[in-house]
């Protein structure tokens, strides 16, 4: 992906935002500017703060080294904001996820394919509040919602891949 391309999508993202009533901003060149390790953007509504590291592809997949899942991960905790990796493939819309449900791959990195994204990922409508993700596996013969609670779900695999330490899972399911 070029870089122009790769900031073109960090700036949609943050307009995205910004139109969906969050306060953001991207960071200037996402840490190449500065000795720190950056999140590509901040973003936060009053309640809720993100810290998102944003990847684009025209092809399939997407990866992300362990040490920038890493970073996010360290910066997010001390920042006080909850880590996303926001994913958007070509001629598709934007999706997030928590570090924790990604694919590890045998190197230590991490993946996404656009079919992952699409099926498990959360859409932009409902990482801003707009609207919940049900699915058929969701709904039982009677038509109630019976899935497990998402968040629950994010936190408790973050802990088995090693994502985040019990004590902040605990705080966070209080």
């Amino acid at each position: 992906m070029s870089q122009a391309k790769g900031d073109r999508r960090e700036r949609e993202l943050v307009n995205l935002l910004d139109e969906a009533g969050f306060a953001v901003m991207r960071a200037p060149a996402s840490g190449s500017a500065t000795e720190r390790e950056l999140p590509d953007v901040l973003a936060g509504d009053g309640e809720t703060f993100y810290a998102i590291e944003a990847k684009s592809s025209s092809g399939d997949p997407i990866y992300l080294t362990g040490e920038e899942v890493e970073a996010l991960t360290y910066f997010a905790q001390n920042f006080g904001a909850k880590p996303r990796i926001g994913v958007r493939f070509d001629r598709e819309d934007w999706y997030f996820f928590h570090p924790g449900d990604l694919h590890v791959t045998d190197g230590g990195n991490y993946r996404v394919k656009s079919e992952t994204a699409i099926a498990e990922g959360t859409d932009f409508s409902e990482f801003v509040g707009e609207s919940e993700k049900v699915t058929l596996e969701d709904i039982d013969e009677d038509g109630v919602d019976t899935g497990p609670d998402p968040e629950i779900v994010r936190v408790l695999n973050a802990v088995e891949q090693g994502v985040m330490d019990v004590e902040e899972a605990a705080t966070l399911l209080e």
